[in-house]
């Protein structure tokens, strides 16, 4: 298998050679997706390197609202996504429609919604955040700047609770974050005594108190790189363990279960493989493209965000 595997990652960066090509991949994606990117990152940092990279076309190898957002970011650019199918259960969970009833329900009030979001829910709002920099964008309005946040309740609970605001919270949430089994983590922290457990905020909150880090993907990367200690409790999509594994490799990484039997894996983001990937380019298609107009009004909260990082 590792030989076809190859085989095909070289066929893939030829491609990319002669068509001045970049492949940017989620932490979330296969480990050999991840393998033959040009570059890996959280959606903060996908997103800052599509608004910078010189390349003709961007494979976005994550989900529909990323691959969106290149689109938004580089309407110069031909962007490619391996399957449309796939898509996000968090940007799913968030209306445009609902948002713009909520919203003139709420004279007064900014939108703040995360990058997880369509094109039409980010024109409806002021500033785009990532689980990275929500904290830190947050904190830039005034202390009685009136906010919605959405579309992640877990999120947007947490920067509440740590900046002490009052934000008003959409319900929506991650399918992958929502279903952590709080009674597996425990369990694994009684069996793993002194071991530090390291979640993204996209937990729910009986996790989050559980946790001794919480923080982005790129965060969690971070901070297991950089300490001494040698093993970690990991509560994000089973994705993140390949890059852990790749720059901690004397560590140890487990990760939290789910509810119900089996491990944490994001379905959709599991959809960009090689294959797909080498037809994407070859064909270059399918392309994604979004509305001059939505684009234009799309772009303001996302570029006011990249200022702010």
């Amino acid at each position: 298998m590792e030989k076809g595997n190859q085989c095909i990652k070289d066929k893939i960066r030829k491609l990319c050679k002669e068509k001045e090509a970049i492949i940017l991949a989620h932490y979330y994606t296969r480990d050999e997706v991840q393998e033959v990117a040009d570059f890996i990152g959280d959606s903060l940092a996908l997103a800052q390197k599509a608004a910078k990279t010189d390349a003709k076309i961007i494979v976005m190898c994550g989900v529909n609202f990323m691959a969106e957002t290149c689109k938004i970011l580089c309407p110069d650019k031909k962007v490619l996504i391996p399957d449309t199918n796939a898509g996000c259960s968090l940007a799913d969970s968030c209306n445009a429609d609902e948002l713009k009833k909520f919203k003139d329900e709420h004279p007064g009030y900014k939108v703040v919604s995360y990058v997880n979001t369509t094109a039409d829910v980010k024109a409806l709002s002021y500033m785009c955040v990532t689980s990275g920099n929500a904290e830190k964008i947050i904190a830039s309005f005034p202390k009685d700047e009136k906010l919605i946040f959405c579309p992640d309740f877990n999120l947007g609970s947490y920067i509440n609770k740590v900046s002490g605001r009052k934000m008003l919270l959409w319900n929506g949430g991650c399918h992958v974050h929502s279903r952590f089994s709080v009674d597996e983590l425990k369990r694994l922290k009684d069996d793993n005594s002194g071991v530090k457990v390291l979640a993204h905020p996209e937990c729910k909150k009986e996790i989050l108190d559980l946790a001794d880090v919480i923080g982005s993907t790129a965060a969690i990367l971070k901070y297991a790189k950089e300490s001494d200690e040698e093993k970690f409790i990991v509560a994000t999509e089973v994705g993140i363990l390949y890059e852990l594994k790749r720059q901690c490799k004397d560590k140890i990484f487990i990760s939290v279960p789910k509810e119900e039997s089996g491990c944490n894996e994001c379905e959709y983001m599991k959809m960009n493989t090689l294959d797909n990937i080498y037809e994407a380019l070859k064909c270059e298609k399918p392309e994604v493209t979004v509305d001059a107009e939505l684009s234009e009004k799309a772009l303001k909260p996302i570029q006011r965000m990249l200022d702010l990082s």
